[in-house]
């Protein structure tokens, strides 16, 4: 198999996304040089310590990463200088000869959102999205409990943190994954005037607030947050599914960061 060059692959994904290239982004490469050919691929929200072990051990030396590789939204390191956590993780891949990318603006205003339409895939939900729009589904009516009970099922995922009447019947759901922040959920909630948000992460003193006053004022509305990792992992794991139509010759993982929190 003639292998491709990172950089002609990482041209290829962007003309993929369907969108202008941008200029200002974070999707630029973390680490390595992009002129060498692939061995294989892995996909991942997150370029974690562990990831990178697994890729490593793949053969992998190619990793296109949804989130920060080093802990700052543009992977700014000189606040790192003489960090014993950022060395060995660098010594972790420049050891190992690995190409970090960053795929974060292109995939989320790509239409559909990429990110997103692996969530809605999933949970399963695709035949509910309205008029192709993954960002909105409409389900058929359950109560807000067996709602919260079929995402963990569905997700592998431990725990949902929510503001809401558990005993609400509920059907109209948007999702805005990752870290949207509040004023995307405001803009949806005024698009849409669903009875749940599905969220990654939240400010606690923002939407939520918005969705306890409503139920105190008798409106059945839930906000459920299910945390980033678990809110975005799912569209990396369809960007690797999405490659390896592009290149089915070539060796292309999805490794899960899996989410970092436990409840106690």
């Amino acid at each position: 198999m003639n292998q491709p060059i990172i950089q002609d692959m990482i041209n290829t994904i962007l003309d993929g996304m369907h969108c202008p290239h941008l200029t200002e982004t974070c999707d630029t490469v973390k680490t390595g040089d992009p002129t060498r050919r692939v061995t294989s691929l892995v996909t991942t929200f997150m370029a974690t310590h562990a990831v990178i072990e697994k890729a490593a051990a793949l053969g992998a030396n190619f990793i296109i990463t949804h989130e920060p590789t080093f802990y700052t939204h543009h992977d700014s390191v000189d606040w790192l200088s003489d960090d014993g956590v950022y060395e060995a993780k660098r010594r972790l891949i420049d050891d190992n000869g690995i190409i970090i990318w960053r795929l974060h603006d292109h995939i989320h205003i790509r239409q559909p959102d990429g990110i997103v339409l692996g969530l809605v895939q999933a949970l399963g939900w695709e035949a509910c999205m309205q008029n192709g729009e993954p960002h909105y589904c409409v389900l058929p009516p359950m109560r807000l409990a067996e709602l919260c009970a079929q995402i963990k099922e569905r997700l592998g995922i431990r725990h949902i943190r929510l503001v809401g009447d558990l005993n609400a019947e509920v059907s109209k759901v948007v999702l805005p994954v990752g870290a949207a922040g509040g004023g995307l959920h405001y803009q949806l909630m005024k698009a849409y005037q669903p009875d749940v948000i599905v969220c990654g992460e939240l400010n606690e003193w923002e939407v939520s607030e918005y969705i306890r006053d409503a139920n105190q004022q008798g409106q059945r509305k839930a906000i459920l947050a299910i945390g980033h990792a678990n809110s975005e992992e799912p569209g990396m794991a369809w960007l690797a599914q999405w490659l390896g139509g592009v290149y089915p010759d070539l060796s292309i993982n999805h490794i899960p960061a899996e989410d970092p929190f436990v409840v106690v």
